[in-house]
């Protein structure tokens, strides 16, 4: 017999319609699957549910053929593997869909469910308010493959994947849906790190392609694909694979239309208990039965968190996992962890109940410090660094930095580094466009007022420090003022400010000053400034007549800054840095560039070289020393930076200055340093965040008792936990399946430096040790409440690096020999995919590979190199 087409499209239809008294019945399927990115289908995680499906249709406005209510019930429900699995491996042997299901969501699952398909659009969705979520968002996805438009174009639609810009390109007999996932407006947001270097990028697709005959559904078939990887190292990745196939089997028989006046009083002649719920994805309340509570998960794993585990893997790992705890923790329970911390742990759990973000965990952290109390200082500086390091912080964390730097602060460190801080929370609030949210606004008045608001020289730095995190464009004119001021820890602090700006901000004007300060046209300045002053010269894109008067300066500078003037311009020159170009001009000029200029004895130094190089990343580094005309040193500055794709991140800068310590050894001082104060101490910027300066000695007494009890040990500059990436995201399928993504990096750091000078053997050393372990993980879930699959991929690894300088300056040019040397290091990656249900029965399947990377020492000039060998043939 034959039957009529059941879709009825003639001439100008919006979309498929449905014929009276026909009952469609279509078959179903929907996986979904993990995987690392080039996994293959075999060796994936994941599950499939198949099912009959039968439509028909109910009620037909009279006005408008497209204009339509439809009936939708599902039965003959089962769920598999995707993969051929072996008994054994088998997680659904011998389940019964009742078994897996329960029989309570199975009855919801077969209930019948209705669709107002308007214009081959779903613009209402009708079931039990009851069901539960998951029973209705797979509903939601059978719905999903129902929605169609016969015309090629781009159109905003609603669906269970929320609301998204789609695109449908239509051909003889086939209309190919295309969804821009990106655009999908959901209720569920997720979070991500600031900085891009560490961050976690995605790619996503979604395409359905309908085939039709006279304008009928003959069947759907929809893949939607999700790939998320770390961005400096993308093999760290995982994949998302959702499927859909609806396909027409039989047409039979079915029920005749209703008669009613519209949809609404249609559905509640047909049964009252149907509501209208919505067309996207509802959220669901995953339950964790048997799940450890925050404290008992602290219990087992508070032995990693004590100072001696800080350099080994298992304690950012013990962090991570920490903070996924304390995320769904209320403020008391977080307490009770705080209260019940050993003093050795506590600055640890300090770092993770911080790094967690959460409001009850800033409630907590509030309550439990003291900040009146200077005893607290350690616990302190602990919350305040993890909130200049946090990944995502909000106004709220921005506003309780602000109570305190108003309220009683027992310890004046405290008080200058809740400043600094706050500066870098600004910046990263203004990167995400918060630049304008009440608390930034008052926050940006006080430190832009801050430093000429002030006579106190300490309070002066502190606010140039906060501006310096900022990056506000506004805080430039302030740099450029401060960049000639009399007080050089002022100059210092405002021209490598101004280095860190986008060059397109630093404007003529800018460059003038600089251009004033490294020239001395006001006045003397002292070496280090002049120093820094040619840096933001060389960096900040300059003009031929910039360079040119630079390097006509060599050669009438002191000489161990002609010395660094030199060294800078050929590591320039090496490591083909943007300045390059113009510098090899300027230098074709044979007065600028002549041997007199170039042939300058000295020890400062300035080089710069990879640390790695990989697909992914680049690691460099630089070391640039400045030593004082009598061999004293005056500046060490080592920089770490990586960059991923385009964009950069400033790692790591530890600078050691030094000042008037030639009354020591009897010497001369400088030029304009004949009046400073001893001094020195060590400054620190970690991960765009510039941390607060420490001093290892200021004056001649507690120089003098500090020379004759210098022990040599290091102190410490930076010691703790920090959550580097932090990518979470929800990912809502279009089958109604739900996954969750989390992505989370945390390093173990422990960086500290020192200064000794003897004067029986006229030899100096400084040195910066950094100790560090480091774990990426990425886990991919989907949760449904009656199976769970999902993936853990993750590395790891430790690393040491050590930065050494030995000078010896019983005669000029006084020896200097500069170390940098990394320890052999572990690095492991694992990949973990596993099922499971509620049971307790599950599926594992764990890969990995450890290896040792060869330690090294960073190879640096080769004139350095020939002094190493003279200093330690003289040791001998």
């Amino acid at each position: 017999m034959h039957m009529p087409p059941p879709f009825v499209s003639g001439a100008g239809a919006a979309g498929p319609r449905l014929n009276n008294d026909r009952l469609y019945k279509f078959s179903y399927t929907t996986e979904v699957l993990v995987d690392r990115a080039k996994g293959s289908k075999d060796g994936s995680a994941g599950y499939r549910i198949s099912s009959d499906v039968d439509v028909n249709l109910v009620w037909r406005d009279p006005s408008s053929k497209d204009d339509q209510l439809i009936q939708l019930v599902i039965s003959n429900v089962k769920i598999k593997n995707v993969a051929p699995r072996s008994a054994k491996k088998n997680i659904f042997q011998g389940a019964t869909t009742q078994s897996l299901l329960g029989e309570k969501k199975l009855a919801a699952l077969e209930r019948p469910f209705m669709v107002h398909l308007k214009n081959g659009k779903v613009s209402s969705f009708y079931c039990y308010k009851a069901e539960p979520a998951s029973i209705k968002n797979l509903k939601r996805g059978v719905a999903s493959l129902l929605q169609v438009q016969c015309r090629s174009g781009k159109v905003i639609e609603n669906d269970v994947s929320g609301r998204c810009t789609v695109e449908y390109k239509a051909a003889q007999g086939q209309v190919t849906r295309t969804k821009a996932l990106e655009t999908c407006k959901t209720a569920e947001t997720g979070f991500t790190t600031y900085i891009q270097v560490l961050g976690v990028s995605g790619e996503s697709s979604s395409v359905t392609v309908f085939t039709l005959e006279d304008g009928f559904i003959k069947s759907a078939i929809a893949k939607e694909t999700h790939i998320l990887a770390v961005n400096a190292r993308r093999t760290t990745a995982a994949k998302i694979v959702s499927r859909q196939s609806l396909t027409l089997v039989a047409i039979e028989a079915g029920p005749f239309e209703a008669a009613g006046k519209n949809v609404a009083s249609v559905v509640k002649s047909l049964d009252e208990k149907l509501f209208a719920v919505g067309v996207a994805a509802e959220k669901v309340k995953s339950q964790c039965k048997g799940c450890q509570s925050l404290f008992e998960h602290w219990q087992a794993v508070q032995k990693q968190f004590e100072p001696d585990s800080l350099s080994k893997a298992i304690a950012p790992r013990s962090f991570l996992a920490l903070i996924q705890s304390i995320r769904k923790a209320s403020k008391d329970e977080i307490l009770q962890v705080l209260k019940h911390s050993s003093k050795t742990a506590l600055p640890q759990v300090v770092d993770a109940v911080t790094s967690s973000q959460t409001p009850d965990s800033l409630d907590a952290m509030l309550q439990f410090l003291n900040f009146a109390d200077p005893k607290g200082m350690v616990l302190q500086e602990r919350f305040l660094y993890a909130c200049g390091f946090a990944s995502h912080p909000n106004e709220r964390m921005l506003q309780a930095l602000v109570d305190i730097s108003k309220g009683k602060i027992g310890s004046k460190d405290i008080k200058e580094s809740v400043v600094i801080i706050l500066g870098a929370i600004v910046h990263k609030l203004c990167q995400k466009g918060g630049c304008e949210l009440p608390t930034v606004v008052e926050v940006k008045k006080m430190i832009l007022e801050g430093p000429d608001s002030t006579q106190v020289e300490s309070d002066i730095q502190m606010y140039l420090l906060a501006l310096k995190n900022s990056l506000l464009p506004e805080a430039i004119p302030l740099f450029s003022k401060y960049a000639e001021s009399e007080v050089g820890a002022y100059c210092t602090i405002s021209l490598t400010a101004l280095q860190r700006y986008d060059v397109a901000l630093i404007t003529d004007e800018v460059k003038q000053t600089v251009n004033r300060v490294y020239h001395q046209n006001r006045r003397v300045y002292e070496k280090n400034v002049r120093a820094a002053a040619a840096d933001v010269i060389f960096s900040s894109n300059p003009s031929y007549m910039e360079v040119k008067n630079v390097l006509l300066s060599i050669g009438n500078l002191p000489k161990e800054l002609n010395k660094y003037m030199l060294s800078k311009v050929k590591d320039i020159l090496h490591f083909e840095m943007p300045a390059s170009k113009i510098l090899r001009q300027a230098m074709k000029d044979m007065i600028s560039h002549n041997y007199d200029r170039f042939s300058k004895v000295g020890s400062s130094s300035a080089f710069s070289g990879f640390m790695a190089r990989t697909a992914d990343a680049t690691t460099t580094y630089s070391l640039d020393i400045l030593y004082s005309g009598s061999g004293v040193l005056r500046r060490s500055n080592m920089n770490i930076y990586g960059a991923s794709n385009g964009a950069l991140l400033h790692g790591l800068q530890v600078a050691i200055e030094a000042q008037g310590m030639e009354s020591l050894i009897a010497a001369k001082p400088d030029e304009g340093e004949e009046d400073l104060e001893s001094f020195a101490g060590m400054s620190a910027l970690l991960f765009d965040v510039q941390l607060r300066p420490v001093t290892f000695f200021k004056g001649y007494s507690d120089l003098m008792s500090k020379m004759f009890s210098m022990s040599g040990e290091p102190m410490n500059v930076v010691k703790g936990l920090i959550l580097l990436t932090d990518h979470s995201q929800v990912i809502q399928l279009q089958s109604g399946l739900k996954a969750n993504a989390e992505f989370q990096g945390g390093l173990a750091i422990d960086i500290s430096g020192g200064m000794e000078v003897s004067l029986w053997y006229r030899e100096s050393k400084t040195s910066v040790n950094n100790r560090g372990a480091m774990v990426v993980t990425g886990n991919v879930t989907v949760d449904m409440d009656f199976v769970r699959t999902g993936m853990e991929v993750s590395f790891e690894t430790e690393a040491s690096l050590d930065f050494t300088t030995t000078v010896q300056f019983s005669e000029y040019p006084f020896l200097v020999c500069m170390q940098m040397d990394k320890t052999t290091f572990p690095f492991s990656e694992s990949l973990t995919k596993y099922e499971s249900l509620p049971s307790g029965k599950s599926y594992v399947s764990r890969r990995g590979h450890k290896q040792l990377l060869p330690g090294s020492e960073f190879p640096l000039h080769q004139e350095n190199s020939n002094m190493c060998k003279r200093v330690f043939d003289s040791d001998w």
